[in-house]
């Protein structure tokens, strides 16, 4: 019996997986995996990686804190803020990056300086999670309707 997957934002649904085989999330107690049946659990969500997982293949996205309701047949993580990996531009991650060092180092003003320090963060897992993509192995994108025929 598979899990449905749902990853949705404050602006949208980014993620719709209807059968997936489990679920690894960045909680805020740590690492939890959930496969089907899992008991019912209501969780904050840590800065991480979250990886759907499907046969094979694998779907990860970096969130950035939320909440994640977890049932035996369904999982629906409401990020605060969240992006597929696939679809993150090192470059621009390596510019945010540079940027909210520079205003930390310049010692800016406090709600700046908060500001930056969760630029910084973000930048950082982005491009954590990124690179443990680019070095290989058998992770690759899925998960949509027309490839699963």
């Amino acid at each position: 019996m598979p899990i449905h997957v749902e990853v949705i934002t404050q602006e949208r649904k980014i993620f719709d997986e209807p059968a997936a085989d489990m679920v690894i999330i960045p909680a805020s107690e740590g690492e939890m995996g959930v496969l089907p049946n899992h008991a019912p659990v209501l969780t904050t969500l840590n800065f991480g990686d979250l990886v759907v997982r499907k046969g094979s293949a694998e779907e990860h996205f970096a969130v950035y804190g939320g909440v994640v309701d977890v049932r035996p047949d369904k999982v629906v993580i409401l990020a605060d803020m969240a992006d597929v990996a696939a679809d993150l531009d090192v470059k621009a991650l390596e510019a945010a990056r540079e940027r909210a060092r520079k205003l930390m180092a310049e010692g800016v003003p406090g709600q700046l300086n908060q500001e930056a320090i969760v630029t910084l963060r973000r930048a950082e897992l982005a491009l954590k999670i990124k690179n443990k993509l680019s070095s290989g192995g058998s992770i690759m994108r899925i998960i949509t309707d027309e490839n699963d025929h």
